[in-house]
């Protein structure tokens, strides 16, 4: 791995293009404003990539020179197409980080990975929403209290259709009385995911600082460790000599 920690930040684009009040809040987009807020961090360097561009933007040289793969989408999740759903998921297999926004929970990817529907409640009122900071000690919580609050946000509702997180991070307590698994961490493969839920687009979610310092720490602790394919099963020599038996058995003769 590089001595930087090379982020790409995946957005659809799509609400920020239609809709006025989304584009006022993101003129250039929700994946710029995650970029310039990470740009703080003097140890990551960050591009960004679109659903329009050739290959979605996540060619095979665009994820092997990335360490962490962020993603945001809501109204495409169809027009993803299969095969670089697939590319990505084999990335992350092999040591890519992923981290998920908000609904990308509904995302190809995502529910590639989990295995499961991914499906959850949900209310647009403009509710105030507390994170609980459930693991003071981890990475991802570095330089945060015991809670930080959003004044504005959707609501997302138990129960959340996902995997057991390997270790759950927050924990959200909407104005309107729901609570939500907000933080959710994974291993997959040699690559760790990380599920975190704010992000509406009509709300300024990713101008706040706390929610920066998660993407920001989050990046630092799912960064690629190695890269080691495992979409393959080669047949394997021994290392030692195999000493000849007395019996006979017959071979399938199937390669892998």
């Amino acid at each position: 791995m590089s001595t930087k920690v090379r982020v790409t930040i995946w957005n659809e684009f799509r609400h920020e293009k239609k809709n006025e009040a989304v584009k006022k809040i993101y003129p250039e987009g929700m994946h710029a404003a995650i970029a310039k807020g990470l740009t703080g961090a003097k140890d990551l360097v960050c591009r960004t990539a679109t659903l329009e561009e050739p290959e979605h933007g996540l060619t095979e040289d665009v994820l092997a020179a990335t360490d962490v793969l962020i993603w945001w989408g809501h109204i495409a999740h169809g027009d993803v197409k299969d095969e670089v759903v697939k590319r990505v998921q084999q990335h992350v297999l092999a040591g890519m980080g992923l981290i998920v926004l908000h609904s990308g929970h509904y995302s190809k990817i995502f529910k590639a990975l989990m295995g499961t529907n991914c499906s959850l409640k949900w209310r647009e009122a403009d509710e105030k929403e507390r994170f609980w900071n459930l693991a003071p000690g981890h990475p991802i919580t570095e330089g945060l209290g015991e809670y930080f609050e959003l004044p504005y946000e959707e609501m997302y509702g138990e129960r959340f259709d996902i995997p057991e997180p390997d270790k759950l991070i927050f924990i959200s307590w909407f104005e309107g009385g729901e609570v939500f698994r907000s933080g959710c961490c994974w291993d997959r493969g040699n690559g760790r995911v990380f599920y975190f839920r704010p992000g509406h687009e009509t709300y300024p979610t990713y101008h706040d600082a706390n929610v920066i310092r998660v993407i920001t720490n989050a990046c630092r602790w799912a960064a690629r460790r190695v890269t080691l394919a495992t979409d393959k099963a080669p047949n394997s020599p021994a290392l030692e000599t195999i000493q000849k038996k007395a019996v006979k058995f017959g071979r399938a003769g199937v390669l892998q």
